[in-house]
């Protein structure tokens, strides 16, 4: 998720220079909602008098294991034990604010330098300082947390030190903090961390000890067991589908058909039917609330007719809208235009292209899209109250009083656990309704919940993208010689759509930073145009985001280029990459464990992709079998990654599953189309996912290049796996394909 570059053009850096200092991110002691028989160590950890450790963790649990990885960073500087952490919910606060997702953002590659990127990246911090967004995306939890919260640690260690000091007159010097107490170096204990709960509040503030240096580290690094699963396992883990408040109803919607629509009025046939109160119209359709979920949507399918106002494009066909990408790679103005190295024209030159397709992508998330709300009368004073798995409780409290039209110190939002969130709770649309829902039933809370019907044609999609290839050879020497290389990609932005349709500022016609992303190879010359369509389909945040179609391209383009110079892929790609020695460790792992090389079975092969995104650098070898030349399965994926310094292996290990099999899903099945201005597909049996049955066995590999730098590991997984397994599929059959998904 990035909204830097909408928020960048809209003019909000010019707020003011005051934030160039910055600001402290540790946070007044009393601000992590300190307890009786609790004391705050800073704003992100507290300890209770029973001797558990509290950590604060700002950023959304979806599965993903941020609440684990977040607390292992406190716990690992404050040397507690594992078993006594325990993590909360902070208040929303700007000490909590997520830096690292608005500098993802910027429209530049890792590896671009020089002066308008070093502002840039100023910019944008100091941005983050003055927004205090909170947000849970774009792999960027752990990377913006690394520091604040091993210096919450180190200062918490420090205070509890000091108090055990004071306590038993014993010099500071000669204490450690050891396993969740305070001990002498020889060895006895001199308190545990609780028995120093009233020791706290007196003491002055230190200046920040130092960190640990890795090897000194205890926790980071170990497989521990995550702190989330114990409350799923048992059943009592809170998603916002489980959300109950006292006199609850409930609301089914029914958005309009096509892209951009709404409803003008409706009629109801007959009375409302037992169990339903009310029928409204709600921002993009009409709403039922009632006492029934399954009351209010059974209305809304067989007893209601709405007056629909149709979007811009009623009449929008797929076909039509790839005959419109055709003419903009023909004819459109890029919105951005690089290039990098020495064009060269040899005499004799051997030109190849290819051109590469992927379709809009929905985002399913497992726990159907919800939002419950409250709308409180005090008077002339109103108040709101918002339960919804989200990804940034800012943007949803800033929608939910602009929907009510109050303060939004008057709003309260409450984050639940995200049954799945790969970009799109970052959306608002859910809020609006929930809060329009809970308008016309004041004191009673309303839970919108959408049908997956209503998921599935309603969403905000993977961006559909066209691209073109073209490199030229030069066959003057006998010997083909790659001599330039150029892309032009046709795509819509979601970071261009993203803060226009949530905050209103305008469109800068900008592609998303991630989709012009350089690829690491040494090519001779290359060259990027990034094309910016209009469009009614809205299109937003989908896990790895522009990733996870350029890497489809660009991978698939570099086998091309292999099998032209026929050269083996993989040692073709050890060539261009001898300049990154990450890159290359990471791919020479992947293809080692993989067995790259080794015999397969006939209508077997072996296909190999890289992709570096959100600071980690991933390589995938996917296996295929096409026995009968007609059915493909996809038999193991062997992965390497190299996330810099990594907080827990287990999770990584888990993350890089995740996301070959999400991304797996997309390459085989995932696509979305559109016909006369509406979403075709509707549920899992047309918009499928890989079962169990049919997974891969998958393979995870860990490699440590020494760099220092975090790196993500949500998102990374996902880009490598569609070329690597096209990549396959062309090792298997002979056969190139380009489009996705993948068919025969």
């Amino acid at each position: 998720m990035a909204i830097i570059g909408g928020v960048a053009g809209g003019g909000l850096l010019g707020v003011g220079f005051w934030f160039a200092r910055e600001r402290d991110r540790l946070g007044d002691r009393a601000l992590f909602n300190v307890k009786p028989n609790e004391a705050g160590l800073s704003g992100w950890v507290k300890i209770t008098r029973d001797n558990r450790v509290i950590v604060a963790v700002p950023r959304a649990e979806m599965g993903q294991g941020v609440q684990t990885a977040l607390a292992m960073l406190v716990a690992e500087e404050m040397d507690a034990r594992w078993n006594q952490v325990r993590v909360e919910d902070p208040p929303e606060n700007g000490v909590y604010r997520n830096v690292d997702i608005l500098i993802d953002g910027l429209p530049f590659s890792p590896e671009e330098a020089g002066t308008v990127v070093d502002i840039a990246h100023w910019m944008a911090g100091k941005l983050g300082g003055v927004l205090g967004v909170l947000a849970t995306g774009g792999s960027t939890s752990v990377r913006d947390a690394w520091h604040p919260m091993r210096v919450a640690g180190a200062v918490a260690r420090d205070l509890l030190l000091r108090a055990a000091s004071r306590n038993a007159s014993v010099p500071v010097g000669e204490l450690v903090a050891v396993d969740g107490e305070v001990r002498r170096k020889g060895g006895a204990r001199v308190a545990t961390f609780g028995e120093l709960v009233d020791q706290i509040g007196e003491l002055s503030s230190m200046p920040v000890p130092p960190l640990k240096k890795p090897s000194e580290f205890k926790l980071i690094g170990k497989p521990l067991p995550r702190l989330d699963i114990p409350a799923k396992v048992l059943g009592v883990a809170t998603f916002g589908i489980d959300v109950r408040r006292p006199n609850l109803l409930h609301a089914a919607v029914l958005n309009a058909p096509t892209f951009g629509g709404s409803a003008m009025g409706f009629k109801v046939k007959g009375s409302l039917p037992k169990g339903v109160e009310t029928v409204i119209i709600v921002p993009g359709g009409v709403a039922a609330i009632g006492s029934s979920w399954w009351r209010a949507n059974k209305l809304l399918e067989e007893g209601i007719e709405v007056q629909w106002q149709p979007g811009p494009e009623p009449g929008l066909d797929s076909a039509a809208l790839w005959r419109r990408y055709e003419g903009l790679m023909q004819d459109g103005k890029p919105a951005l235009t690089r290039a990098l190295g020495e064009e060269k024209k040899p005499a004799t030159v051997r030109p190849l292209e290819a051109t590469y397709r992927a379709p809009y992508l929905a985002h399913t998330t497992m726990e159907p899209m919800n939002c419950t709300a409250r709308v409180t009368r005090q008077g002339d004073k109103n108040g709101v109250e918002v339960w919804m798995p989200n990804q940034s409780p800012t943007l949803m409290r800033m929608i939910a009083g602009k929907t009510a039209d109050v303060p939004q110190a008057e709003v309260t939002v409450h984050t639940t656990f995200l049954g799945g969130g790969f970009g799109r709770r970052a959306e608002v649309d859910l809020v609006r309704q929930a809060v329009t829902c809970a308008m016309a039933m004041p004191e009673r809370p309303v839970q919108v919940l959408w049908s997956r019907e209503q998921d599935i044609r309603h969403d905000y999609y993977r961006p559909m993208a066209l691209a073109r290839w073209r490199a030229e050879f030069d066959t003057s020497g006998g010997t083909p010689k790659l001599v330039s290389v150029a892309k032009r990609q046709v795509a819509q932005s979601p970071t261009d759509q993203f803060p226009a349709r949530v905050i209103g500022l305008p469109s800068q016609g900008k592609p998303e930073g991630n989709a012009v992303e350089n690829p690491p190879y040494a090519f001779p010359s290359y060259k990027l145009e990034a094309v910016v369509p209009d469009g009614s389909v809205p299109v937003g945040f989908w896990r790895s985001v522009g990733h996870s179609h350029t890497a489809f391209f660009d991978e698939s383009f570099v086998d091309e280029l292999a099998s032209a110079l026929k050269k083996d892929p993989f040692e073709f790609r050890r060539e261009l990459l001898a300049g990154k020695p990450r890159h290359l460790k990471v791919l020479e792992t992947a293809a080692k464990e993989a067995g790259w090389g080794q015999p397969l079975p006939a209508g077997s092969g072996r296909g190999i992709a890289l992709r570096a995104s959100f600071g980690s650098i991933v390589a995938q070898v996917a296996e295929v079998a096409v026995t009968d030349g007609k059915t493909l399965e996809v038999k193991r994926v062997t992965c390497a990654i190299d996330c810099g310094p990594v907080v827990n292996p287990a999770i990584v290990r888990a993350q890089m599953e995740s996301g070959i099999i999400y991304g797996l899903s997309a390459a085989l099945y995932g696509e979305i189309t559109l016909a006369n201005g509406a979403v075709e597909q509707s549920n899992f049996p047309d918009y499928d996912a890989v079962r169990l049955a049919d997974a891969p066995t998958m393979t995870v590999h860990l490699v440590d290049t020494g760099a220092s730098s975090v790196g993500g590991v949500g998102e990374p997984g996902t880009p490598p796996i569609a070329p690597a397994v096209a990549n396959a599929i062309f090792a298997a059959t002979g056969k190139r394909l380009r489009s996705l998904p993948l068919r025969l």
